[in-house]
């Protein structure tokens, strides 16, 4: 045998000796209890955490946040820019929860990447590392935050809420491997389109159940300890790399908080039914308490649901909600109220995200909290019209939201064309994008890391000091 797979095959025989068997594996995207979930943080409040939006699919940046109401129809689309709560910033009409927040937020019109990465395999893997031009094994920013930025309590570092659905081309390559930093850094994955936390059945991940009753879980911990003080062998060294994993494993399969923070039926309904009772409202919902537990970065899909059957017209099966292609490729009108519809989409994005940064204030969450809102890339100035309407790919310019950690809220940074086709001014990068979340979390972008005696800087951005303020 391969002595990578001896050593692996030597530390599951410890981790299924200790009971604990995937719990363990996937140590790295615990969550456990250090903390009320019900009443805020215990003491001073922890470091900066992220909660990091990811609209897969790609939004359309002319009919959510970068409206062009003077283009030519064939490109303005059908809704209307709308007055919000900061003068001169407006949103799409669909917006009028989000519209009353804006003074709590910056919006960037100036995102796009480098060279033409329209497809969302590689535009994620750019985007999710934080680099253009990323390499095949670049790790993404919440494992890069997770090994510089390791919690002091018992709690994830990492957690992802619904990997993807469907078709796994919205599956970013390395969510699930930690890049060159390696599976330690993977994050929990939490809740799939048949378990999700808008349905009555939802339950937290398996690997938060415990194994066996706590006194025998005590009595392997034991055995693991005896394991352990055979310095000379294999299984001795194994142990020695997974003991603190062993021991994190045990205190959570022995304890109540790590299971206690999904169970968002502990949240009185009306702050529930403020979210919206569909998987992203809820899966925001979810996001807050994972970051008051002191989880530092936790990924929402940004996956608003099914729409009622035969809603929009479209035939295609639900999967990325935000890939709204039109009805060429199946997905219905765009600008309707199918699953690949602005009509179901966009309110509930409206819902849930107005709710999250209210939410946050009234905790007195928001100046430790980055929230980031971003899709892969956007969508093509011109509507598609083959069938019904929908846009395409587009790398070239395209819109985020920033707020909290520091992120001054009302503003408005760079600008694109009068179709929202290119950059005009004040171009963003992948890798200038992932250098302002990494210095909104205190960690200097020329941090380098790696392994094997190999170091990369963590970032090659320039950090968007103007949003800070």
């Amino acid at each position: 045998m391969h002595a990578n797979n001896a050593n692996l095959s030597t530390r599951r025989q410890l981790l299924q000796a200790g009971g604990i068997g995937a719990l363990a594996m996937a140590a790295p995207g615990m969550v456990a209890a250090s903390v009320d979930v019900n009443r805020g943080l215990r003491g001073q409040a922890a470091e900066r955490s992220c909660i990091f939006v990811l609209l897969c699919g790609g939004p359309s940046h002319l009919d959510t946040w970068d409206l062009k109401p003077d283009a030519p129809d064939n490109i303005r689309g059908p809704y209307q820019p709308i007055a919000t709560s900061v003068p001169g910033m407006r949103l799409s009409e669909l917006h009028t929860r989000l519209a009353t927040q804006t003074q709590h937020f910056s919006l960037i019109r100036s995102m796009a990447h480098v060279g033409n990465i329209s497809n969302h395999f590689d535009a994620m893997h750019h985007l999710l590392s934080g680099q253009s031009g990323a390499p095949a094994d670049s790790p993404y920013l919440g494992s890069i935050l997770s090994r510089v930025r390791p919690s002091e309590r018992n709690v994830a570092n990492y957690v992802w809420l619904i990997r993807c659905v469907g078709d796994p081309v919205f599956c970013a390559p390395n969510i699930g491997t930690g890049g060159h930093l390696g599976a330690q850094f993977t994050p929990l994955f939490v809740g799939n389109a048949n378990n999700h936390p808008a349905m009555p059945t939802f339950r937290a991940p398996d690997e938060l159940q415990a194994a066996v009753e706590p006194a025998r879980l005590a009595e392997r911990a034991r055995l693991l300890g005896a394991i352990n003080t055979d310095r000379g062998s294999e299984t001795a060294r194994a142990a020695q790399e997974w003991d603190g994993l062993h021991r994190r494993a045990i205190d959570l399969a022995n304890g109540q908080g790590g299971r206690e923070v999904f169970e968002l039926q502990r949240e009185p309904r009306t702050v529930r039914d403020r979210y919206g009772m569909h998987p992203l409202g809820q899966n925001l919902l979810l996001a807050r308490r994972l970051v008051e537990a002191g989880v530092k970065f936790v990924t929402v899909n940004g996956w608003t649901g099914p729409a009622p059957d035969g809603a929009g017209g479209g035939t295609r099966p639900v999967s990325s909600s935000w890939d709204m292609h039109g009805g060429h490729m199946g997905m219905g009108n765009a600008f309707g109220s199918g699953s690949y519809g602005m009509g179901w989409c966009l309110p509930r994005l409206d819902q849930g995200l107005s709710a999250l940064l209210v939410d946050l204030r009234q905790r007195g969450l928001m100046e430790r909290t980055l929230v980031v809102v971003v899709g892969e890339f956007g969508r093509s100035p011109r509507i598609n019209t083959t069938g019904a309407p929908g846009r395409l790919h587009w790398p070239d310019c395209y819109s985020a939201i920033l707020a909290g950690a520091g992120i001054r809220g009302g503003a408005v940074y760079g600008e694109s064309d009068r179709i929202g086709a290119y950059v005009k001014n004040r171009p963003v990068r992948v890798q200038d994008l992932g250098a302002t979340i990494y210095h909104a979390l205190g960690v200097p972008p020329e941090t380098r890391m790696g392994r094997d005696g190999f170091t990369r800087p963590i970032s090659t951005g320039q950090p968007i000091l103007d949003l800070f303020g």
